[in-house]
């Protein structure tokens, strides 16, 4: 059984090697888990999970595999929305009245899948349907010494199981990020691959390795000139607009990588649904407030990385047309599409994130200057996965 675990996992998606598998079982052999289901958990996560964007699916798996069950989402979305809309709580105290007797985990499973079967309507305070504030083996906030939380907060720390506990969700590759997760996806860009002139004061312990061996064991020291970091980084904020929404990401995404120390340089500017003659310096794009979109051109050098946050959804003459400038008052001689290609032909290096969900583009307003600015730049979705494939791009040799 313990193998087919392994070959599980790695059918659910997870790239667990043969050397990580003999680490576990070795951890194993020296009682690292003592025989506690839980402990098992941890262990396996510590040795055989490479990233946290994969614990959810860890989680799911390992509740799947381990639990005997279907995995949360067998639930109905119907039960879920009973359970959330006027929640009901019983007082932490009070036991009376309990679902008839403690159950085992079989039975337990057995009654959740005949409730799911037979419940046509929300049901909150009782002792036999799945609900909230009730004495019922199925729900929350209310009180049973075995029984099964579905959803909701953990006050007894008693259940037997929890459905949807899954609480590394927020590190999936396919969600939204913070501040914290930008920060971690933002690491990839700190590339040390510059020499600089100078004397060699760094250990190169590969070359060392090397020139030992090649010498019969007989320590050969080898050193070399200390790395540098490289990255300069212009970062390209569409605001206002139509990304009022999405202002929050923004400001996590501004504050880690204001915060970060990853970068040899850091520039950014701001813009309105697209780049004119000019580049605001704050988040407000008021007239005055701005520099020369040339000065960027003849000021950053072609080493710095461009990444363009918008949603690219604006009305197509925006985007095509002589005057297209959205902005009362300023008149743009070029059009937008030829200001962005004038970023394209400057800084090789480029790529755009979207907050628009990837599975949108080609459904919402805006999905026509989507399309022109996807055939312009690499477009990413500002989700983990999005940001760590459009990083990979900024570091990819041209």
């Amino acid at each position: 059984m313990f193998i087919s675990f392994f070959y599980f996992l790695r059918a659910k998606g997870l790239k667990v090697s043969l050397n990580e598998w003999l680490a576990l079982i070795e951890a194993l052999d020296k009682g690292l888990c003592n025989a506690s289901l839980m402990q098992f958990y941890h262990l396996c996560r510590s040795i055989l999970v490479k990233s946290e964007t994969e614990y959810d699916k860890f989680d799911l798996a390992f509740a799947e595999f381990f639990k005997d069950i279907k995995t949360p989402e067998a639930i109905p979305d119907e039960i879920w929305e009973w359970l959330n809309k006027d929640v009901k709580t019983k007082d932490i105290n009070e036991k009376a009245m309990l679902d008839d007797f403690v159950l085992e985990l079989e039975e337990l499973q057995k009654r959740l899948q005949e409730r799911i079967k037979e419940q046509k309507e929300k049901h909150d305070g009782g002792n036999y349907w799945i609900g909230t504030g009730g004495t019922s083996t199925m729900g929350y906030n209310g009180f049973h010494e075995r029984g099964i939380r579905i959803g909701g907060e953990s006050r007894h720390k008693n259940a037997v199981q929890v459905a949807r506990e899954r609480n590394f969700r927020d590190f999936r590759e396919d969600n939204i990020l913070d501040t914290r997760q930008f920060q971690m996806a933002f690491r990839r860009l700190r590339q040390f691959s510059s020499r600089v002139d100078g004397a060699k004061t760094e250990l190169d312990i590969d070359a060392t390795i090397d020139e030992t061996c090649e010498h019969a064991g007989n320590l050969h020291i080898v050193w070399d000139r200390p790395r540098k970091n490289t990255v300069k980084l212009l970062l390209l904020f569409d605001s206002d607009g139509s990304m009022m929404p999405y202002s929050t990401l923004c400001s996590h995404l501004f504050q880690a990588v204001s915060k970060s120390n990853h970068f040899k340089d850091l520039k950014v500017y701001y813009f309105h649904n697209c780049i004119y003659d000019y580049l605001y310096t704050t988040p407000y794009c008021k007239r005055g407030e701005w520099i020369d979109t040339e000065w960027v051109f003849r000021n950053l050098s072609s080493e710095y990385k461009v990444i363009f946050i918008g949603d690219a959804s604006m009305a197509p003459s925006e985007l095509m047309s002589k005057g297209g400038n959205n902005s009362v008052g300023l008149y743009n001689e070029l059009p937008g599409i030829e200001w962005l290609m004038r970023f394209k032909r400057r800084y090789p290096k480029h790529i755009w994130l979207n907050p628009i969900p990837a599975r949108e583009w080609e459904y919402v307003n805006g999905r026509r200057t989507i399309g022109i600015i996807r055939e312009t730049f690499p477009m990413y979705e500002l989700s983990i996965g999005g940001l760590e494939a459009g990083i990979k791009k900024l570091l990819v040799s041209k």
